[in-house]
């Protein structure tokens, strides 16, 4: 399908569309939700990758029931964790299918691990099968893999029976693995009998299905659990929320490891036949080329990759005319950003959004059609949810409120606390992890997500920071959110992140990290003097620096790492 922003339905028209054709809530897994997506959407194509392959509903489907048929030969029993360490690939939506179809429970893994966090991922979640890339970019899997299995202390103390490795070259044959394509080859013994009865054993929507484990920023990751039933109503919500048309075709150059991928591009399109560009990194050049080619309308990012594809210098050279609306998310973005990616990009419908693993991905999104000045100080607020949404929470599958960080006791209603979450899109609990669990999520469902903000009289979610990165100077609470707002508004930054560091005088002060826009400059005299007309006097940052695009350091997912950027800046401090 081709869509076109002159002939686009109205949001309202949109929604009575979705919510039409699905008049109740259908309590699927995800393998019969893609089961029905197959059949309603089987000539469609859902999968473009950046290499030109691509692939219908129906072949998807197709694949997904080969692979089935493969695990249930491998061994594979109800339960059972597969874990995936693969960068986006076509064969990755059906595997996530052919794990529910099974009833066993996928763990895609991030394919930046190091050894020592792919052991502690690998053993921690109790994975008995793992289907792995040879290589990904700088990452020699296959060598780790092999150091991992000859370990004595990782054999002792993982339940990893069986490795399935897919290798472009023989460099990496192994009897320690298996090959992909005996792997795949191992579904022509398995009946249709067999894998019908499987599937019927495995119609059980509340069962955990997925376990994607948190970037681990301090400590260990840990393994958030999530049922079937919750990604797809959380998938449903922001369906609704965004007023996704039938078709909508969506470039989400985002891991597949990520729940920003999979809910809110694999599994949300599936609800309208959409389909999602995908590709295994990012790149602005590439990025215009593959929405030109396949008439993206929709484009999933974080500000990390909005920032260099507005000011790449062929960025006008594309017909981007089919593309119109936009979800930045994961760090906030400022006012001239959103402003230039309207008219750099024609965008008409521009939204960010909030939420967390643990909410299976996003909680709350503004509204389509908000003003800009509202998309850049809010993250939103939660989504619409309809059939598949709660009367008690006004129709959505989450609600949120602020709580006291240090004693959890609720705060008046528009007060700075931590912000707290409970639905049915929200995760039971962590994997083998029951202190976690406690300490994060109280006897009622409520999630403390570690976010200090406040919620306005709309309902919508400020956020001022995480709580580890809200500093005190002089007794004076700090939110490096709000004094980043106001420094990215100078004309010369381009981007700036804000942290705590400590202070002989003060307990604490601010050190900000600016990057300049090209063939701009300043100095930290006049940042100071910008914030001092602006601010008040104590949230002014002492220290500035200026850094280049190439020196934040960046998860695999785009967001600027803060423990980072403070460890940066006590070891510049250490060395005055």
């Amino acid at each position: 399908m081709t869509i076109h922003v002159d002939t686009l339905p109205s949001k309202e028209m949109r929604r009575v569309a979705l919510e039409s054709r699905y008049p109740v809530w259908p309590r699927n897994t995800l393998a019969t939700h893609f089961s029905n997506a197959s059949i309603t959407y089987g000539d469609r194509d859902f999968i473009y990758m950046a290499d030109g392959r691509k692939a219908t509903y129906a072949e998807i489907w197709e694949k997904a029931e080969d692979y089935a048929k493969a695990l249930i030969n491998l061994g594979v029993k109800r339960r059972d964790h597969v874990a995936i360490l693969m960068e986006n690939d076509l064969s990755y939506p059906s595997l996530i299918i052919a794990t529910s179809m099974i009833g066993a429970v996928c763990i895609p893994l991030n394919t930046m691990l190091n050894k020592e966090d792919l052991s502690y991922i690998l053993t921690q979640s109790d994975s008995r099968f793992l289907i792995f890339h040879d290589k990904v970019k700088d990452k020699n899997h296959a060598k780790t893999i092999v150091e991992l299995l000859d370990e004595t202390d990782f054999q002792k103390h993982s339940q990893l029976a069986k490795a399935i490795c897919v290798t472009s070259s023989k460099e990496h044959t192994s009897t320690n693995f298996l090959s992909w394509d005996a792997f795949c080859k191992g579904a022509q013994a398995v009946s249709n009998e067999t894998l019908t009865a499987r599937k019927e054993a495995s119609l059980y929507p509340d069962e955990v299905a997925i376990i994607l484990y948190t970037s681990g920023s301090t400590g260990k990751s840990k393994g958030v659990m999530l049922t079937h039933d919750m990604m797809l109503r959380c998938a449903y919500s922001t369906c609704l929320s965004r007023a996704i048309e039938d078709g909508r075709i969506t470039f989400a150059p985002l891991p597949f490891y990520h729940c920003f991928a999979i809910i809110e591009a694999l599994f949300a399109m599936s609800f309208v036949g959409g389909a999602v560009i995908s590709s295994p990194s990012f790149s602005p050049l590439t990025a215009l080329q593959l929405m030109e080619k396949y008439k993206a309308n929709d484009f999933l990012c974080v500000p990390s990759m909005l920032v260099p594809l507005l000011n790449h210098p062929r960025v006008h050279e594309f017909d981007l005319s089919h593309l119109f609306a936009i979800w930045c998310g994961a760090a906030p973005a400022p006012v001239p950003v959103w402003k230039k990616a309207m008219d750099v990009l024609g965008l008409t419908e521009v939204l960010t959004g909030y939420g967390q693993t643990e909410v299976s991905s996003s909680g709350v999104t503004t509204e389509v059609g908000d003003p800009i000045e509202r998309i850049s100080s809010r993250v939103g607020r939660p989504k619409l949810g309809g059939v598949c949404g709660l009367p008690e929470f006004n129709g959505s599958t989450v609600q949120y409120k602020t709580v006291n960080q240090d004693t959890g006791q609720d705060l008046p209603a528009g007060s700075v606390g931590e912000l707290v979450v409970r639905g049915n899109t929200v995760t039971h609990g962590y994997y083998n992890n029951p202190e976690e669990t406690a300490a994060t999520i109280d006897k009622d469902g409520w999630l403390r997500t570690g976010d200090i903000g406040r919620i306005d009289a709309l309902g919508y979610i400020e956020v001022l920071g995480r709580r580890k990165d809200i500093y005190k100077v002089s007794g004076e609470i700090v939110a490096p959110r709000e004094v980043e707002e106001v420094i990215s508004k100078h004309p010369a930054v381009n981007n700036v992140y804000i942290v705590g560091v400590p202070d002989k005088m003060t307990t604490e002060t601010g050190a900000a990290f600016i990057e300049l826009k090209a063939g701009e400059n300043c100095t930290r005299r006049e940042i100071v003097e910008w914030c001092a007309a602006r601010i008040a006097r104590f949230k002014i940052p002492r220290y500035v620096w200026f850094i280049e695009a190439s020196d934040w350091p960046m998860t695999s997912t785009g967001k600027v790492q803060k423990f980072r950027l403070q460890e940066i800046a006590i070891e510049k401090l250490e060395k005055k």
